[in-house]
């Protein structure tokens, strides 16, 4: 296997060349039994369990620093940090559990894996987006919080170093078959997973991109972790998007898209946990 080289810079631009690394959709491998969606009864705060098949603390969720924009982004940030350690956020509620991710050991292979099941995901949710089962997910287009682009850049640079790219894995074909249901079902729980997801990366998730460069990529950076633009203004614009959108939903809707949160941490943690397989 290549041993590991400088990693990318810069903003990714589209091109042809990267198009062998896109994924088919999934929406007609979706089994009926694959998940059962539901209301919930509404409650103040969502009932909040630790999922982890490993023992590692990581951040699975939006850390993001503190927004200017107020109403219901702030509430599902609230939820988001009731499940953070404070090794992770100063405002985490959860006791430390397992190995920080300073002491992490990853490997390319592993981190391959996470890289090509996290472009799956931002892939669905590109396309889940684009086609706009409800109307007001065109909202959340060209945001500039897109992935996809990148990581099929940071593909293609690793496949010319010599390092072969896996399929995806169990843990990315199972979110985006999640997310191509939930958002079909249960738009509110739906958004939940997009917030959580984009905006984690922005924070716990660039952290934890330069903690592995440090280890394996000689401290260089993928295109994954950069953004075109200013990041913050583009995280601010959507923030208030989203205040818009959920201004229109019922005090039940609301909870139910908190609700969602656990379980939002649950599909990405276990993403997250393939850098060091």
């Amino acid at each position: 296997m290549a041993s590991a080289a400088p990693a990318f810079s810069a903003e990714a631009r589209s091109s042809p060349r990267f198009a062998t690394l896109s994924f088919p959709s999934l929406r007609a491998s979706i089994s009926p039994h694959s998940l059962a969606l539901r209301r919930r009864r509404p409650s103040a705060f969502p009932t909040l369990i630790t999922h982890s098949r490993r023992n590692l603390v990581v951040s699975a969720t939006a850390t993001e620093m503190p927004q200017k924009a107020t109403g219901f982004v702030d509430e599902m940030r609230a939820v988001a940090m009731r499940l953070h350690t404070r090794d992770q956020a100063r405002e985490g509620q959860k006791e430390p559990q397992g190995q920080p991710v300073a002491k992490w050991e990853p490997t390319i292979q592993g981190y391959l894996r996470f890289l090509v099941d996290s472009k799956l995901v931002y892939d669905t949710l590109d396309s889940i987006l684009q086609n706009a089962h409800y109307p007001w997910y065109a909202e959340f287009r060209d945001t500039g919080l897109e992935r996809s682009e990148s990581l099929a850049k940071d593909l293609e640079w690793f496949k010319e170093q010599g390092h072969t790219i896996p399929e995806p894995s169990s843990p990315g074909i199972s979110y985006a078959r999640y997310l191509e249901e939930l958002s079909e079902k249960d738009p509110q729980a739906f958004i939940c997973h997009f917030y959580n997801f984009y905006f984690a990366h922005t924070a716990g998730g660039r952290m934890i991109g330069k903690k592995v460069a440090e280890k394996i990529l000689d401290n260089k950076e993928l295109e994954f972790y950069k953004w075109e633009g200013n990041l913050s203004q583009l995280l601010q614009n959507v923030r208030e998007k989203l205040n818009q959108v959920a201004n229109s939903w019922s005090r039940e809707e609301k909870n139910h898209c908190l609700e969602e949160t656990e379980k939002s941490f649950k599909y990405s943690g276990e993403i997250l946990r393939l850098i060091l397989s």
